[in-house]
């Protein structure tokens, strides 16, 4: 059972599980858009998200990343490392717009977690802008780069997709910030901190019930469509209704990065009953 706990804190730890995530709502989008995405790609995107994530959190402190004491960190800056080479081999099979889409995806990264000017705050540091950093590269990641220079594809859709994903992650994101309220810095000036935990959960919920709302304005609605966001609704309504300032352990680190996994799975089991 001790190991069983110890191999599911590093597959959360290692940024494994958000980057099934990341997969998950990348193939959600292909369903959606009813696109074919590149087998290359996907491979970049998962294992380039894990190295990514994995910067991010543990990066900025060369004694947690590059200098790393302990056989914890070290395991995970292994994988990191592993994951990195599969990114840069899967990389060289990307055409050169989607090599620039990426960098300027990566270039937001790396300015989320790095200052970019001396003695100034780094991107996840100045106030309130972290979450909406968060959400515009995942709705690049997981919407735009795979339908980038996709003939089949209709613009109008493709926008209303990128701003119903940018909605998604600021509500899965609304846990994270309710968890670390004791923990933030009060210059973050994060939603929970600027307007107390009710209000941003009522946030939440309003967001969800946009994104449910736009997608009724697509050019292209399939009934398939219109169901999975029936799904995602719920699912995201339920998690603004039940979550609490004190949560287990577990609470967001697995449930709700787990959400894009579970709709995806639900889409599927959809399509087949359809």
């Amino acid at each position: 059972m001790k190991l069983a706990k110890r191999l599911f804190d590093f597959y959360l730890d290692a940024s494994i599980h958000v980057a099934f995530a990341v997969l998950a709502l990348m193939e959600v989008t292909a369903i959606l858009l009813n696109i074919t995405i590149d087998g290359h790609l996907k491979f970049f995107v998962f294992f380039g998200t894990l190295t990514a994530y994995n910067f991010v959190k543990y990066g900025v402190e060369a004694d947690k990343y590059i200098l790393v004491a302990n056989r914890y960190h070290k395991n995970i800056q292994f994988v990191s490392l592993i994951a990195l080479v599969i990114a840069s081999y899967s990389a060289f099979y990307l055409n050169i717009n989607e090599w620039y889409l990426m960098l300027g995806l990566l270039f937001l990264t790396g300015l989320y977690a790095v200052p970019f000017l001396p003695r100034t705050k780094n991107l996840r540091n100045l106030a309130g802008l972290k979450i909406f950093i968060v959400a515009l590269v995942w709705a690049g990641i997981t919407v735009v780069l795979p339908s980038f220079e996709k003939t089949t594809v209709i613009p109008w859709d493709v926008a209303i997709e990128t701003i119903q994903r940018i909605l998604l992650v600021l509500v899965l994101l609304v846990p994270f910030e309710i968890r670390d309220l004791k923990y933030d810095d009060a210059t973050l000036k994060t939603l929970p901190q600027r307007f107390g935990v009710h209000k941003t959960l009522v946030f939440g919920g309003f967001s969800a019930i946009i994104l449910y709302g736009l997608t009724f304005l697509k050019e292209d609605l399939t009934p398939l469509d219109a169901i999975a966001k029936g799904i995602l609704f719920l699912i995201l309504g339920h998690i603004m209704l039940y979550t609490k300032k004190e949560e287990s352990k577990y609470y967001a680190s697995f449930w709700v990065e787990a959400i894009p996994i579970f709709w995806w799975i639900s889409i599927l089991l959809v399509e087949i009953g359809i």
